[in-house]
């Protein structure tokens, strides 16, 4: 299972980690067939610098937005301020769901982020592939934000 991440929708998520660091920052990733296309930032309930929560209130939001975009969720994101781009204990404890990605985006070296994928198979993390890139086809090339918080951008 491989995960494409459109350069902007990274920029989003990037820009989204260094503004509410030491916390980590949370949120959706979504599009189709493996392209993700818009990113839901979502507040990190818990306010940690060493776990997140989302409220189910942007959840639902972002879940209802995008059926409505024909999209399908492909990854939940968050950010580790000060950790390395992996799973930790706790990051196993809470991955509930099933079929998606869960990317780590790393701020331990602040000029050199670093992001990874994992999907979960039998409660082991495995990295998959992800690539950072603008779309190579004719299809729409900027991110769209998700509504679900009025913090993410394009």
């Amino acid at each position: 299972m491989d995960l494409l991440i459109r350069q902007t929708v990274y920029d989003i998520m990037l820009a989204a980690a260094r503004r509410v660091a030491p916390l980590e920052a949370c949120g959706l990733l979504a599009g189709r067939e493996g392209h993700a296309t818009t990113c839901y930032e979502l507040v990190n309930a818990d306010g940690s610098s060493e776990h997140y929560s989302m409220r189910p209130e942007e959840q639902f939001a972002a879940a209802k937005d995008m059926r409505a975009k024909g999209q399908k969720l492909l990854a939940i994101w968050h950010s580790h301020p000060a950790s390395p781009a992996r799973m930790s204990d706790e990051d196993l404890r809470l991955a509930y769901t099933p079929g998606v990605v869960y990317v780590i985006l790393s701020l331990v070296r602040p000029e050199a982020p670093d992001v990874r994928g994992f999907v979960l198979d039998e409660g082991v993390a495995k990295e998959v592939p992800v690539t950072v890139a603008e779309a190579h086809d004719g299809s729409a090339r900027g991110a769209e934000a998700g509504p679900s918080d009025s913090r993410a951008r394009a």
